[in-house]
């Protein structure tokens, strides 16, 4: 052991940014699952590039993952980074800018070579790290390649095979510098190339590597350590967003008691949700990859009709080429889950980039007057709650729901609580089994205190009924083009959504007072940039409050009340301001917005700024 001191500090952000070929994704995660097992509150933000391989070098090809973890409560992965590993010179030149001044710098020596420096379009002759114009920071090189190589010099593997664990190196150092224990990611590689000894050894070797340089080198005068944060007692992992509303739907499952059907197409950000539900097929889930978006929806209605829970994933996108089909599932008044995790639009956009501009497509985007509930998840873990939740609103109100996520909370972690099943409340599911006593005939749109028509699963004797896209004649369900009957059940399709408003929570108050100058009204990824500011505000004395809406149409009964209970309603958004025309509208109250579109999530040094104009 190292007889250097160690240093006892309370939050730490590290950006991890090299080549997208050089493992960072795998380094950051490697990483955040170690700092996940040893009890510290974490954050990360995944950020890669667009193309499957961006030219290499080059400062499109940049792949970057920050992690903020802490010995207290945290809710973004951090405004700045305390440390950037660069592992080449695009990548610093990509995130100098969000380094703290005076921050630390590794920097592989051999990603700043001529050819690199060219490509990262600095001038001829010009080598930042060699020219003193990092004279602001904490500088450390290191020729992480040639030490990788060093390690592997009696490997059996290539040359390009060796190079590929260079990223280990590097984790290994960072373990030394964190006093981390190694064992999570020596499991983790164990699992992972358990029958390929020699790529199995080549990783184990390059770690340690990393890790006796770090104790043997003088770079630093300490090492630091972040202690475990306060939380709630219970067993905790790192999640992302798109694998905790995976298990979300397969909790839902579980307590309905339906088989699920995942009927999709790949798409980033979503494909993930598939690659983990395909693992479950003992939970009685079933996944299909269609050839298209429409295949894929149109079979998830089939599946519905048919009596499992059908869902299908998208982005935005997929869910303009599955408009048409979810106005069938909303004449045919079955339950089918949508999940958009939203990314850069419009078009193809910024497909690997974040954004929040689905809701109004959510709200309004399909032909004629087709209503259907909206709901979104806040943060990583809330994925689950927000999954499973709406699965219940979808079986129990017989429609098609939209699950909101977005690229942030999808490939962004943080720790998660592992509930227990029988904490989870069951999902009641009334299939009709058949006529009863008084009944004649079955009528497939006879409804109940809640609007809400029976489901009749087909080839149950006596329940015979007529489906399609045209216009249902109200109970009967047969078509009818009659003008009155037309707009009976189109308002009849809206109350029944406005019903479910009955069966929601209530609005809360996140952070802050009931009454006060500022509201700042959020929704989706927005959750930690805002709690973080208003918690900041909130300890300068202000009087200023945090709520945060998870269910988006029908709103909670109570929302009005709280948004006239502020002077000024502040809602941020990662769109060209959404929410604020749907408040404006349904409310009649004066909201301001504040508007980042960049593919990147709002900090909370930038509300703290526009929360204090307003008060």
């Amino acid at each position: 052991m190292s007889d250097r001191t160690i240093q006892q500090i309370e939050d730490v952000v590290i950006k991890f940014a090299g080549d997208s070929g050089d493992g960072m994704q795998l380094t950051g995660t490697q990483f955040s699952n170690n700092t996940a097992l040893i009890g510290n509150d974490l954050s990360t933000f995944p950020d890669f590039p667009a193309e499957i391989r961006a030219p290499q070098g080059t400062l499109p090809g940049v792949s970057g993952f920050q992690l903020h973890f802490s010995s207290n409560r945290i809710f973004t992965p951090g405004d700045a980074c305390d440390v950037l590993v660069a592992m080449n010179a695009a990548a610093l030149k990509a995130n100098l800018k969000g380094l703290k001044k005076g921050g630390i710098i590794i920097a592989n020596t051999d990603g700043f070579d001529a050819k690199n420096l060219r490509l990262a379009n600095y001038p001829d002759g010009v080598n930042p790290i060699e020219d003193g114009s990092l004279a602001n920071y904490q500088l450390h090189t290191m020729d992480v390649t040639k030490m990788t190589r060093e390690a592997l010099k009696e490997s059996p593997l290539g040359m390009k095979e060796k190079d590929r664990a260079k990223n280990m190196f590097v984790l290994g150092f960072l373990y030394w510098l964190y006093d981390r224990d190694m064992e999570s990611t020596v499991n983790f590689l164990t699992d992972k190339f358990g029958k390929k000894p020699d790529i199995l050894d080549s990783n184990l070797k390059v770690l340690q590597a990393g890790y006796n340089f770090a104790e043997t080198v003088e770079a630093f005068a300490s090492r630091f350590k972040v202690e475990k944060a306060r939380m709630e007692p219970g067993t905790y992992r790192s999640i992302t967003g798109n694998t905790a509303l995976s298990y979300g739907l397969v909790a839902a499952g579980q307590q309905s008691g339906l088989p699920i059907f995942l009927g999709t197409y790949p798409i980033t950000p979503a494909s993930d949700i598939l690659h983990e539900l395909s693992k479950y097929k003992n939970f009685g889930i079933r996944t299909f990859q269609a050839e298209d978006e429409i295949a894929g929806i149109a079979s998830a209605i089939g599946a519905s009709y048919g009596g499992h829970m059908g869902i299908t994933t998208t982005s935005g996108p997929g869910v303009a080429l599955k408009g048409e089909a979810m106005g069938l599932a909303v004449m045919l008044e079955i339950p089918l889950l949508i999940i958009d995790i939203q990314r850069g639009g419009p078009s193809t956009g910024l497909p690997t980039k974040t954004e929040q501009s689905d809701l109004l497509q959510a709200y309004y985007g399909r032909n004629g007057e087709c209503p259907m509930p909206v709901v979104a998840a806040a943060t990583p873990s809330d994925c689950f709650n927000m999954a499973f939740e709406a699965f219940k609103l979808s079986v129990q109100h017989m429609t098609p729901v939209i699950l909101l996520s977005d690229g942030y909370i999808a490939n962004g972690a943080e720790p998660w609580r592992f509930p227990k099943q029988a904490d989870l409340p069951k999902i009641e599911v009334n299939f009709k089994k058949g006529l009863a006593e008084d009944e004649e005939t079955f009528l497939p749109y006879q409804r109940n205190e809640d609007l809400v028509r029976p489901w009749a699963v087909p080839g149950t004797p006596g329940l015979e009924h007529r489906i399609g896209g045209l216009e249902k004649q109200n109970i009967t369900g047969n078509v009818s083009y009659d003008p009155e009957n037309h707009q009976l059940m189109v308002k009849i399709r809206q109350e029944k959504v406005d019903k479910i408003a009955d069966h929601i929570p209530l609005q809360d108050i996140e952070v802050g007072p009931e009454k006060g100058k500022v509201l700042v009204l959020g929704w989706g990824s927005t959750f930690g940039a805002i709690k973080s500011a208003v918690i900041e505000l909130l300890a300068e004395g202000h009087e200023v409050a945090h709520a945060h809406i998870r269910y988006l149409r029908p709103f909670p009964r109570n929302l009005e009340e709280i948004l006239h209970s502020y002077d000024h309603v502040l809602i941020p958004e990662i769109n060209n301001g959404q929410l604020i025309k749907i408040i404006r509208e349904q409310f009649l109250i004066p909201a301001k917005g504040y508007n980042k579109i960049m593919g990147v999530p709002i900090t909370k040094g930038e509300l703290v700024e526009k929360i204090r104009e307003l008060l």
